[in-house]
């Protein structure tokens, strides 16, 4: 098996916490409470754990630069570990996947995602493997206030359930492969129990 850098997005300070551009680094919140694997070191702009899964250590890193230079962090911790981008998966919120969705996508373009932008200006291209969390888009134009709100309480209720899922694919994906984490769970809503 691969060592994989797996990097949640996010901004730090109590103030983003719980906003919806955070769903990164509640991912990452999630996996190392689950796998209790703390997140205890300082290194590459950024906090630095390890997971070991299934005899395999994998590097969990929640950059610390605030979202829109996430990709200064990323590509230290790479360039430290020697891993290509093939061995990079970033974490971050998405608009375009309503909110219960967790989906993989290999490569594309930024979308806008200043997170993404950051990481494609810092490494010349966008060929590595995004885990996205549906957010959903704001009924109205705004996405900077909406993506900066705080996830409201009904969908609060949920997070874990969703985060849980999100963290059941990633491991499907290093265990299985790719193909079959995204025919799995690509279309399912982590809403219903």
């Amino acid at each position: 098996m691969q060592t994989f850098l797996i990097a949640g997005l996010g901004n730090p300070g109590p103030q983003y916490q719980w906003t919806r551009h955070n769903a990164g680094f509640l991912f990452l919140d999630r996996l190392v409470h689950l796998e209790n694997s703390p997140l205890n070191r300082k290194s590459f702009s950024g906090l630095v754990g390890e997971w070991s899964y299934r005899d395999n250590r994998h590097i969990i890193l929640k950059p610390q630069t605030f979202m829109n230079l996430s990709g200064k962090s990323i590509m230290q911790a790479l360039q430290f570990y020697k891993l290509p981008l093939s061995q990079l998966i970033v974490i971050h919120d998405e608009l375009d996947l309503p909110f219960g969705s967790v989906r993989f996508k290999q490569g594309g373009g930024h979308g806008g995602h200043n997170g993404l932008r950051s990481i494609m200006d810092q490494l010349g291209k966008g060929d590595f493997l995004r885990l996205r969390i549906g957010i959903g888009r704001p009924p109205h134009g705004d996405t900077v206030n909406y993506v900066l709100g705080t996830i409201p309480p009904k969908q609060m209720e949920h997070l874990s359930r969703v985060l849980d899922g999100g963290v059941e694919m990633l491991e499907m994906m290093l265990d299985q492969g790719l193909p079959k984490a995204m025919s799995l769970f690509n279309n399912k809503s982590f809403l219903e129990g």
